[in-house]
């Protein structure tokens, strides 16, 4: 495993421990061994970290979206679900997402390509980057809400989605 690798893993456990506000490059460079300098050989910032911790755990939960087939409301729900499901497999996950500053290629480049299911769906190309946009700041909110206040709300999760996307599919309707 490369060490750049070994540093995102490390950060991502210690974020696990201790939470976001606890969180520190001094705490994450003791738990590695080394001085907090040697971290800036792999991430520049401490928030360059933060964003590849992001794409971690998007990466960790979300589900490829080529890899998907059905109608675009198949897509987008496997996606919002799998997105929910990494976020919550991480203390703090949602607030950490709300954070990112940079999306890494791969996050642009999946956020299109859910984009483009919509517009082969005939949704126009601005209508599918709202949709996009609006199902991710929904799962981000709700899951916020969610680790915040604890319990289940899966139930109540799925019925806004399920909301969404049938304004999505009226839009598609006009």
């Amino acid at each position: 495993m490369a060490r750049r690798d070994e540093v995102l893993e490390a950060a991502v456990e210690l974020l696990d421990e201790v939470g976001l506000d606890a969180f520190t490059t001094r705490k994450l460079a003791a738990k590695l061994g080394v001085q907090a300098g040697a971290l800036y050989r792999h991430y520049p910032s401490k928030q360059a970290l933060l964003d590849a911790v992001v794409g971690h755990i998007v990466g960790s939960g979300g589900i490829p979206v080529d890899a998907l087939e059905g109608d675009w409301a198949d897509v987008y729900r496997a996606v919002a679900i799998g997105t929910r499901a990494g976020m919550l497999a991480h203390r703090d996950g949602a607030r950490l997402m709300s954070t990112f500053q940079v999306p890494s290629e791969a996050g642009e480049a999946a956020f299109h390509q859910l984009a483009n299911v919509l517009v082969k769906a005939g949704g126009t190309h601005q209508a599918a980057l709202t949709a996009v946009d609006t199902i991710f700041s929904y799962v981000n909110g709700f899951t916020i809400e969610e680790q915040t206040r604890g319990g289940d709300r899966d139930r109540g999760f799925r019925a806004g989605l399920e909301i969404i996307l049938a304004g999505i599919r009226a839009g598609l309707a006009e």
